[in-house]
């Protein structure tokens, strides 16, 4: 069962690195962000399951990052906690107003927010059903809680590598991606491989998917997208 992905979008190093460190401890998949605008950036690309959001970033404040996440269909289902010094409660009502699911206070404890993070995902959980895990598009059905991939009813084994790219693709279609966004969502930020090496992915993804091989398609120049319904 693949991990729960986690974006940390915070600009202080210190509380980063040590939110970057218990979480990948405790199981999950971590990314960090620096600033909003990588922050909305990567949300897009990677599509955590719980995103931990500053209030006061460079570039684009948390605020404003919530609200443009909510607003995209690909993150607005996504768990935002928002991390802050402010303790006024007119700034934690704009932070829920935007559409924040949690507002924790400066300094915190990582035990107890590792809780909360916990307590949300059992909550969504219990809510959703298993359509927010499970998408078809052109004869293909990726469902990530079961870590299955089927076409035309027929079931599929892909690589771990393939599954995330598919699921990267599938779940934006008409979104062209670059390589670069490629490597980075199929095979992780800290693997040092050369950009054809996506291409050698995607060729072994086509084969695999056979007839419905077309529905990933090549934007010349710049990298693969998911043809849109």
């Amino acid at each position: 069962m693949p991990k729960s992905k986690i974006l940390v979008i915070e600009d202080d190093r210190a509380i980063s690195e040590i939110l970057v460190y218990n979480l990948d401890k405790a199981g999950y998949e971590v990314s960090l962000a620096i600033d909003g605008r990588d922050g909305i950036n990567q949300a897009q690309l990677k599509l955590p399951d719980v995103i931990l959001l500053d209030v006061m970033l460079p570039i684009i404040d948390g605020v404003e990052v919530c609200r443009r996440l909510r607003s995209k269909p690909e993150t607005a289902s996504a768990i935002i906690i928002m991390l802050t010094a402010k303790t006024e409660e007119a700034d934690q009502l704009i932070g829920f107003s935007v559409g924040a699911d949690d507002y924790v206070t400066k300094p915190f404890s990582v035990r107890v927010l590792m809780e909360r993070i916990k307590a949300l995902q059992r909550r969504k959980t219990t809510k959703a059903d298993d359509e927010d895990d499970v998408v078809t598009r052109a004869g293909i059905t990726l469902d990530r809680r079961r870590y299955r991939v089927s076409v035309d009813g027929q079931p599929v084994e892909l690589t771990k590598s393939e599954f995330r790219l598919l699921d990267t693709l599938i779940r934006q279609p008409g979104r062209a991606f670059d390589r670069t966004e490629l490597i980075d969502s199929a095979l992780g930020e800290d693997t040092l491989v050369l950009e054809r090496t996506i291409d050698v992915h995607i060729r072994a993804l086509r084969k695999k998917i056979g007839s419905n091989a077309d529905a990933i398609e090549t934007v010349r120049g710049v990298g693969y997208r998911f043809k849109e319904d």
